[in-house]
């Protein structure tokens, strides 16, 4: 699913075995490791384990998440969406409003997980990207962001998702062997709250309030970065912001991750080029 090139699974089989045959991967029952480390695989048993338990939470959150006014559609990201989780896994959601309703739809929600810490419950509730309809295309294109489109699982709003995977096509230049998610995603739902409070705010009062919404919190999360407040993970708060978008950026992760990857990349290969010309 992750290689960058296209390939048929005869091919790819006879690829893995040579290379377990050459002790260049290790193969543990049904995984694979670059470590000769059986207590990785004991790990990713737990982690997959957690995660369909905490994926039936997931559910229940994005069905009650996606009745707020001008949610469209909700998707798991994170560490869930690539059925992992261990002790400490949040909930990750990627958030689609309706256009130019960003601001509203996120600031109702934030009033909402207000009142999870007071149950400790905020972990299910980590609303960390948001886009709107308008725009559906994620800006960085690389092999970090592909692949957080490619394991995004849409729990709620199928026709939003369609169009979301349609402007991220580009994703495939990455990952080219990768299938989309689309049927996991149940219709939007359309209550009759949710309908009468976006029928009062679909107004010239709606578009001042979204504008409104989005200076103040994008005032207040500069000024949570220059103060260098850090979250519970210890790292500095940061989000980046715009009409459109919203999205949580604590001490610029994705350029440090691309960076790691990078390296992480070239020293496999060195590894490998100095056990072949041994």
């Amino acid at each position: 699913m992750f290689l960058p090139v296209k390939c048929d699974i005869n091919g790819f089989n006879y690829a893995l075995n040579r290379l377990v045959n050459e002790q260049h991967i290790y193969r543990f029952e049904k995984f694979y490791s670059l470590r000769n480390d059986h207590y990785l695989i004991e790990r990713r048993n737990k982690g997959n384990k957690h995660a369909a338990e905490l994926m039936v939470t997931a559910r229940k959150v994005c069905s009650l998440l996606a009745r707020f006014p001008y949610v469209r559609g909700i998707g798991i990201s994170g560490s869930l969406s690539k059925n992992f989780a261990d002790e400490t896994a949040d909930i990750d959601l990627f958030i689609i409003t309706a256009k130019n309703r960003l601001w509203v739809a996120r600031t109702f929600m934030h009033a909402f997980k207000k009142l999870t810490y007071l149950f400790n419950r905020q972990h299910y509730f980590c609303m960390n990207y948001y886009i709107d309809e308008q725009n559906l295309e994620i800006p960085e294109k690389n092999i970090y962001t592909a692949t957080e489109v490619v394991t995004l699982i849409p729990l709620q709003g199928d026709v939003q998702f369609v169009d979301f995977f349609a402007a991220n096509a580009w994703s495939r230049l990455f990952l080219p062997n990768n299938v989309m998610r689309i049927s996991r995603a149940k219709p939007e739902p359309k209550t009759w709250l949710k309908v009468g409070m976006e029928n009062m705010l679909n107004n010239k009062l709606g578009d001042w309030l979204d504008d409104r919404l989005w200076q103040v919190t994008s005032g207040r999360w500069d000024k949570k970065t220059a103060s260098k407040k850090r979250n519970i993970k210890g790292q500095v708060m940061a989000m980046e912001t715009g009409k459109h978008f919203a999205k949580p950026d604590p001490e610029d992760f994705q350029n440090k991750l691309m960076n790691k990857y990078r390296l992480r990349v070239a020293t496999v290969i060195k590894e490998n080029h100095h056990s072949l010309a041994n």
